[in-house]
């Protein structure tokens, strides 16, 4: 079984890895079809997240098809799935009150334990959700980063009167103006980047783009800080309405906020992370199975595993939207060094 391997920061391998049998009870094994590269995989990838452990099989977004099942999971071989890749304890006090997205005892797939990015895996069927086959791969593959918005978007109310500004343009932005036009919201997306605004343009019919240096004194019913940025969550706030709200999905160290104007103002301000599994997940996979919900704008590229270094060069650049690695084919290149088990 071959899969990724990150020894340190920079240092990543295809290396034959150990197959995990035999399964427990409530475990499954997988066979990867897809799997896309986040910013926390890249993170990882250069070292700067401080709680990532290494060595490591990084990534945490998939979609697979179940080939075991372990005695007492309610699954089958043939399953189309999903993972959550953020476990959550259910006793703690946060589990209890139903937010197991901050879960006091949550490790991660792909950081501080091994993700996904392999042939094939096993997890515990606890995580795991199975999703229609009508759905493309395609598509599936992005049910894990889409639920992180779908998350978000229960912070506030949204009409067609709503205006949204949206900071930053990367997968979480893009799939963030995805949902705010396809709810009809007053859209505005803003990045540094103008390729990636000019993409906008072209996918989508009715959002505003600027650059941060275009921004004027319009300000939004709702600001959505997806960038990670100081300056983004900094400027970000001073185009928020008078009672309006900011939804931080962003992860910046820190950054200044304007107190006496938020106070003033009734700023509403909040922090989302991720999601709670299963049902974020499957109001992700309602939004995708709609016909009229374009997410073809947010995937860029598609690598075959092998082609690992030129996929995470992409991912590393900032230039793209999602970069995808296809785990599908069995072939391997044979000019792709491998490195064996142990």
């Amino acid at each position: 079984m071959l899969g990724l391997f990150l020894n340190n920061p920079g240092d990543l391998q295809l290396k034959e890895l150990t197959s995990e049998d035999p399964l427990n009870d409530y475990e499954v094994k997988i066979k990867s079809s897809y799997g896309g590269i986040c910013g926390s995989d890249i993170s990882v990838y250069k070292g700067k997240m401080a709680h990532a452990n290494y060595p490591v099989t990084p990534g945490h977004e998939i979609v697979g098809e179940i080939i075991k099942v372990g005695k007492e999971a309610k699954f089958k071989a043939g399953d189309k799935v999903v993972v959550a890749p953020n476990s959550f304890c259910g006793e703690c006090e946060y589990c209890l009150k139903g937010m197991s997205n901050i879960c006091e005892h949550k490790v991660s797939l792909g950081i501080n334990v091994n993700g996904v990015f392999a042939q094939e895996f096993t997890i515990s069927s606890k995580y795991v959700l199975r999703v229609p086959n009508e759905l493309p791969d395609e598509k599936a593959v992005l049910i894990e980063p889409f639920a992180v918005i779908v998350h978000a978007f229960q912070k506030f109310s949204l009409t067609k009167e709503t205006s949204i500004a949206i900071i930053g343009c990367g997968t979480e932005g893009m799939l963030a103006i995805t949902l705010a036009h396809h709810l009809g919201a007053q859209v505005t997306a803003i990045d540094i980047n103008p390729t990636k605004l000019e993409k906008i343009r072209n996918s989508f019919k009715g959002i505003k783009t600027v650059l941060p240096s275009e921004m004027t004194e319009e300000r939004f019913d709702v600001v959505i800080e997806a960038a990670g940025t100081r300056d983004s969550v900094e400027h970000g706030i001073q185009h928020v309405k008078p009672g309006g709200t900011m939804v931080l999905i962003g992860l910046t160290p820190e950054a200044n906020f304007p107190v006496m104007q938020m106070v003033r103002k009734e700023l509403t301000i909040h922090g989302s992370i991720i999601y709670n599994f299963p049902t974020d997940f499957s109001k992700a996979v309602d939004y995708l199975l709609k016909d009229d919900f374009d997410v073809a704008p947010i995937i860029s590229k598609v690598f075959h595993f092998n082609e690992f270094n030129k996929a995470y060069d992409d991912a590393l650049s900032g230039q793209y939207g999602k970069i995808i690695l296809n785990f599908k084919e069995d072939n391997v290149n044979e000019k792709i060094s491998i490195t064996p088990a142990g």
